[in-house]
C-alpha cells in the first residue's frame, strides 16, 4: 500500500464529517465542516502530500469531484452497496462511517464508480438521465389510471389513452358520480402534462445528440435510433473504462458471471447489479434489429434459432453483437461497417449458445 494520508468525507447537505487517516493507518483528524467546496478544500490542504480523497457515490458525488480535484494525488468516489456489506457489523454514526470508509480505500477493498471528466458530457448524461425518467413518470401515471378505470369495469391500453378523441367511450361508461369524475380529470390532466413533457424532452435529446459524431455514427447501427445511441454514449462515457467487450457486457446486464463452491456445479448467470437503463436500451435496439430483418443482427439471429439456442439467449447474443460493435466503432473511431458484423462473434457462438438465464 501507498504510504498517503487518507481523507474520508461523510457527506449530508448541511454538513460533512471528516476524517484523516495517517499512513500508517492511525486516526490523526476527525472534525465536521460545512457542505461547501471552500469549507472542504480548506480541510484537505491542511493534510500533508500525498493525500487521498474517499467518499461514496450520492446526488453530491459529482459535484464534490469537481470541486475537489486537482488538490488531492487520488480521487477516489465508491460503491455504496459495497461498503455496506463490509462494514455493516458494528456501531453506527457519520464520524465511525468516514472512518470505515478511510480504512477500506487504504486496504483496497473499495469499488470506484466513474465519473465523467467533462461538464459538457455530464450535463448530457443527466438530460438522458432526466428524459428516461420522464417516460417512466408517463408510463406510471398511466398504468395508474388504468388500474383506476378497471374498478368500474372500463379496460383500455395506453395507446387508446393517449389519443384524446378515444376518451369519450370511457367517460361515457364512467360512473356519474361527481368524486369519481372529478379524480380521473385531474389524473388524466396529469398524464397529458407528462406525455407533453416526454415529447419536450425527447426532441431536445435528439437535436443534442445530432450534433455528436460519435452518437452519429452509432446511429447507423440497425435497432439503433436517437435515443438508444445517446443513452449508451451518455452512460458508457468512454470505451477505455473497460478493459475487454466482456466486462462491458457485465456493465450493460447482457454477460455472463459464474459462480462455484466446493464440489457442488457451476452456475452461470447474468449479473443482477447493472446499469438497468443500459441494459433495456440494448436489448431493445436487438429487438428492433431482429426484427427489421435485412441486416447482419437478424442474420445472426436466425442462425443461432436454427443452431437449437433459445429465443432468449439468441436476442442477448445479438445485443452483445451490437455492443461490441459499437465498442469497437469507439476505440477505432471507425464508421458502422456490415460486412464486419459477426465475423469474431462466430467464433464465440459456442460459448454463449448455452442457458444463461
Amino acid at each position: 500500500m501507498e504510504r498517503v494520508y487518507t481523507i474520508a468525507l461523510d457527506t449530508h447537505c448541511a454538513f460533512t464529517e471528516v476524517v484523516v487517516v495517517t499512513p500508517g493507518g492511525r486516526v490523526r483528524q476527525r472534525g465536521r465542516c460545512p457542505t461547501t467546496i471552500p469549507a472542504m478544500l480548506e480541510q484537505v490542504v491542511r493534510v500533508p502530500r500525498p493525500r487521498a480523497v474517499v467518499f461514496e457515490e450520492g446526488p453530491l458525488a459529482d459535484w464534490l469531484s469537481r470541486g475537489l480535484n486537482g488538490k488531492v494525488d487520488d480521487l477516489a468516489i465508491c460503491d455504496p452497496r459495497r461498503n455496506h456489506l463490509i462494514a455493516k457489523d458494528s456501531d453506527k454514526d457519520d464520524a465511525i462511517d468516514a472512518e470505515k470508509l478511510a480504512h477500506l480505500y487504504r486496504g483496497g477493498y473499495i469499488k470506484r464508480v466513474h465519473h465523467p471528466e467533462s461538464f459538457d458530457r455530464v450535463v448530457f448524461k443527466r438530460h438522458v438521465g432526466l428524459y428516461h425518467d420522464s417516460v417512466r413518470q408517463r408510463v406510471r401515471l398511466a398504468n395508474r389510471i388504468m388500474g383506476e378505470l378497471r374498478g368500474y369495469g372500463i379496460f383500455l391500453s395506453e395507446r387508446s389513452l393517449a389519443k384524446k378523441d378515444k376518451r369519450t367511450e370511457f367517460w361515457r361508461r364512467l360512473p356519474p358520480h361527481r368524486v369519481i369524475r372529478a379524480d380521473i380529470r385531474c389524473m388524466v390532466t396529469a398524464y397529458d402534462a407528462a406525455v407533453a413533457r416526454v415529447a419536450t424532452m425527447r426532441r431536445s435529446l435528439i437535436r443534442l445528440a445530432g450534433k455528436d459524431p460519435q452518437i452519429r455514427r452509432f446511429h447507423a447501427l440497425p435497432g439503433v435510433k436517437w435515443i438508444r445511441a445517446a443513452t449508451f454514449y451518455a452512460y458508457v462515457d468512454t470505451p477505455w473504462r473497460f478493459k475487454s467487450k466482456q466486462a462491458l457486457w457485465k456493465y450493460l446486464g447482457i454477460g455472463l458471471e459464474r459462480r462455484h463452491s466446493g464440489v457442488g456445479p457451476e452456475q452461470v448467470r447474468v449479473p443482477r447489479q447493472v446499469n438497468r437503463m443500459l441494459k433495456s436500451s440494448i436489448l431493445g435496439a436487438a429487438k428492433s434489429a431482429i426484427a427489421s430483418r435485412n441486416n447482419p443482427f437478424a442474420d445472426q439471429y436466425k442462425r443461432w434459432i436454427h443452431d437449437g439456442v433459445t429465443l432468449r439467449n439468441a436476442r442477448r447474443n445479438v445485443a452483445r453483437s451490437q455492443t461490441a460493435v459499437m465498442w469497437g466503432m469507439w476505440k477505432n473511431g471507425d464508421v458502422y461497417r456490415p460486412e464486419l458484423v459477426g465475423v469474431a462473434a462466430k467464433a464465440q457462438a459456442l460459448v454463449f449458445s448455452g442457458n444463461d438465464g
